[in-house]
Formats: structure tokens, sequence, C-alpha cells
């Protein structure tokens, strides 16, 4: 079984490393480019504020699913005829809750049509990760794996033909929507019919048991606070700019552009984060110590984390100069301006990543624990400090004022995350990795800083300062092949 879960991972981590990063960096940002960063940031902006309520439609459904239907698999039927019920009643309270929200916040008609769409989006994408959780239930890994990559390998193909094919006159943001959306739904309709084939014909007849929805809902709430929470303050950074300011739509496009590096790093967190949650959940079921575990986790992401996090602020003009093109018609001179606020914007919000990574080690470990009272708490602390901060920054320094609010709040959170599993594991505070981490922190400040002066292309002295960043780091002893091999054993033990 462990031989089995350690194969299907590392197909799962390989399959997400080879499309998700291209989806990124290759067709959204090209997509960008294509329509400008106006009408990117006008989609951006609503995109996010479809996000907002994105918990509605799951309630924490596709983890309690996955538990229960992997521990009893003759509950699928069951499951699966009560469930799909639930899913179209929560999809008809996310539709009323988003649309009401946005004729509070003067929504124009262009962006009520978009949100039509990225509504049906976002529901779709619940619906197969629910179905997807059935496939992980029922222990079809490598279906699932290959699953979790199918809708996005859809839209790349879509959007490639749109944008490289001569297939339309002009690349609007409204194709880049349709093909997100028939994407989704071909996934729904292929995995709905891998999950029919392991259920029972009766399931087609839908089910509405109250007392075992309620009791699916009670135990999901927590879970489901917490993820609004947690969404509320990553995403209404965009929206906030786009309601804000006269011009928010540039100004969200600004961030988009800036954002979108930050995503695909954080995607690499997300899946190292998904290795712990299980070591962490067994070690503390079996009360062995996880001091070791958890130094030794925070070690291996917390030092590329820092060289990427450096590396990017320093390099943030030439990055963002090969990223975002001039556009066909563009002045020089409003290229080196949307340059120099893009760049800005992405060297502070990429310092975010020492943060992000850090929540998601002490984060994890926090859920492990079972301790969602304090996370919900901490959370609910950062959205609200998110959008005060919103508030008073955007209007000043429009996008810099939003990364500056999201840095600040990031920062807190990890150290609040921190403290929170110092007292709840009464773990003593080791002066010497701070010390440690510190100086490694401010050696590879200066490795950035002197790598600028090299002679050679950029790209170069970007490479050659990861590389000593890195020996930086085998020389005062943060990581080793040793803390490699011992992940591995606490993962095989």
């Amino acid at each position: 079984m462990q031989g089995k879960f350690v194969k299907n991972l590392v197909l799962l981590l390989v399959l997400n490393l080879m499309i998700k990063p291209f989806w990124i960096l290759g067709i959204d940002r090209t997509v960008q480019n294509t329509v400008g960063a106006e009408e990117y940031g006008f989609y951006f902006a609503v995109f996010n504020f479809s996000f907002l309520f994105n918990i509605l439609l799951d309630f924490g459904i596709t983890n309690f699913n996955n538990k229960n239907i992997a521990q009893n698999k003759q509950l699928l039927t069951k499951y699966l005829s009560n469930l799909m019920v639930l899913k179209l009643l929560l999809f008809a309270i996310y539709l009323v809750i988003t649309f009401v929200s946005a004729y509070f916040i003067n929504y124009s008609q262009e962006q009520i049509r978009l949100l039509y769409f990225l509504a049906l989006n976002q529901f779709l994408l619940s619906f197969i990760l629910y179905l997807r959780s059935n496939l992980g239930g029922l222990h079809l890994f490598r279906t699932d794996s290959m699953i979790s990559v199918l809708d996005r390998s859809l839209m790349i193909i879509i959007c490639g033909v749109l944008i490289w094919g001569n297939v339309v006159e002009e690349f609007k943001i409204q194709y880049y929507i349709y093909a997100q959306t028939a994407g989704y739904a071909i996934t729904a309709v292929i995995t709905f019919f891998l999950v029919i084939k392991h259920a029972q014909k009766q399931f087609l007849r839908l089910q509405w048991n109250v007392p075992f929805l309620l009791v699916i809902i009670r135990q999901s709430f927590p879970f489901a606070v917490l993820v609004l929470l947690m969404t509320f303050y990553n995403r209404i950074d965009s929206v906030m700019l786009e309601r804000l300011l006269e011009d928010g739509a540039r100004f969200s496009g600004i961030y988009a552009s800036a954002y979108r590096l930050l995503d695909a790093t954080n995607m690499i967190a997300y899946l190292f984060a998904v290795l712990l949650l299980p070591i962490f959940a067994r070690m503390i079921k079996q009360k062995d110590s996880i001091e070791k575990l958890v130094k030794l986790a925070f070690t291996l992401i917390i030092t590329p984390a820092i060289i990427i996090a450096v590396g990017a602020f320093f390099y943030s003009g030439p990055i963002m100069e090969i990223l975002y093109p001039i556009h066909p018609g563009e002045t020089a001179e409003v290229f080196q301006e949307r340059i120099f606020e893009s760049s800005r914007v992405f060297g502070l919000l990429m310092t975010c990543f020492m943060a992000i990574s850090t929540t998601y080690i002490f984060g994890t470990l926090l859920t492990a624990n079972g301790s969602l009272k304090h996370l919900n708490v901490i959370a609910f602390s950062g959205m609200v400090l998110n959008i005060f901060l919103n508030f008073l920054l955007i209007p000043a320094y429009q996008a810099m004022g939003s990364a500056v609010a999201s840095l600040f709040t990031q920062m807190l959170v990890a150290t609040v995350q921190i403290l929170a599993v110092r007292r709840l594991f009464r773990m003593k505070t080791n002066y010497n990795f701070i010390a440690m981490l510190v100086l490694f922190f401010l050696g590879t400040v200066v490795i950035s800083w002197l790598s600028l002066m090299l002679p050679f292309n950029w790209k170069v002295n970007l490479l050659l300062m990861g590389l000593f960043s890195l020996a930086l780091a085998l020389v005062i002893r943060m990581v080793s092949l040793r803390h490699i091999y011992q992940l591995m054993r606490y993962g095989e033990a």
C-alpha cells in the first residue's frame, strides 16, 4: 500500500508540474499579452469575485466524501444519490449570494455577463473535485491523477487553437472564459461516467435525506468557514482595486500580471503540503514527537522560498519585460511605465512566498491537529486586516498599496500560526536555527545584489545567484542530503 501511495503521488506531482505551470505561464500569460492589461484586469477582478463564495459550492463535502468512501466503498451509491442533490442546492445558494453581492457593489451589465459564465465555471470545477473524491475514495489513484490535469489540458488545446490557429480575427477575453467552460464541462461529463461505472443503477434516483445532509453540513462547517476566510484575504485585492479606483481595471491587470508567478510557485508549495498532511496526522495520532519533522519540513520549503523571493525582488524588471513584452501599437514610453509599475508590484508580491510557504507547514500542522478554531480566528483576523489595509492604501498607492497589504497580512498570519503551533505543541524556541535563517536570508540578499554587477546576461546572473545561494545554504548547513533522506524515512514510517 505504501509503495502504491508513493508511486501515485509521484505521478500526480509530475502531471501537475507538466501541465499547470504551462497553463499559467504559457496560456494565461499569453491571453493577457494578447487582450491587454486593462481588459484582462477587468476579467481578473470579476473572476476573483466569483471565487469569493466558492466554498458555498462545496462546504467541505469533498473531504467528507473522500474519507467515508475510502472507509466504506459500499456507501458510494447512497452518498452519490444524496450529495448530487445537495451540490445542486448549494449551487443555487451560491448563485443567489454571488449575484446579490454583485448588485450591491454596482457591477455593470458587462461584468454581470462575464459573471454568468465564471459562476458556472466555479460550479463545474467544484463538481469535478467532488466526483474526483469518489475516485480517490475508491483508490483509483491513477485515474484520478489523469483527471486532475484533463481540464487544463483541454483548455490549453482550445486556447492554443484560438490564439495561434488563426481561427478568429481577434482573440477576446470572452473566448478565454468559454474555453474554460468547455474544458470543465467535458471533464465533468467524463468523470461523471467514470464514477457511474462503480455505482449501482439506482443512484440515478436522486434522494433528499435531510438528517443525513444536516450531519454532513454540521461536520463540514468549521472547515468551510476557514476556506471562506482564507479565500477572502487571498482574493479580495484585485476586486477592491477594480472597485476603488477610477482606472481600476488597468491596475487590476497590473496586479494580475505580478500575481501570476506567485500563483505558479504557490502550487509547488501546496503539493508539498499535500504530502505532509497525512504524515503529520499519523504522527499526532500515534503521539510521536513532531518537532524534528516540523523543523525539517520548514527548512526544506523555506530555503528555496527565500531564494525565489529574493531573486524575484532583485530581478523583477527583466522578468516582467520577458513575460509581458511590448503590445502592438503600444509606445515605448507606455511600455516602460507599465513594466515599471508591474515590476514593483511583482517584486513585493513575490516576497509573500516566504510567508505563504511558512503557512503551508504550520497551517497544515494545525489542520492535522484539528485546531480549526485557532485557524479560523487567525484567518478572520487576516481577512479584516487585509480589507482594512486595502481600503487605506489602494486610493493612495494603487496596485502597490494592495501588494503592501498582502505582504503585511501574509507575514502576520504566518507569524501567528508559528506562535500557535509553539504553544499547542509546547515547542521550545530554537535560537540557533533562527540565527541561521536570518544569516541565510541576509546572505542571499547580498549575493543577489552582487550578482547584478556581473558582466553577463541577466538570466545567467540570476542562475548564478540561485546556485551561490544554494551553496550558502549547504555551507551553513541549512539543508543537506541527509534532510531529504530523513523526510523520505518519515514518509515510509
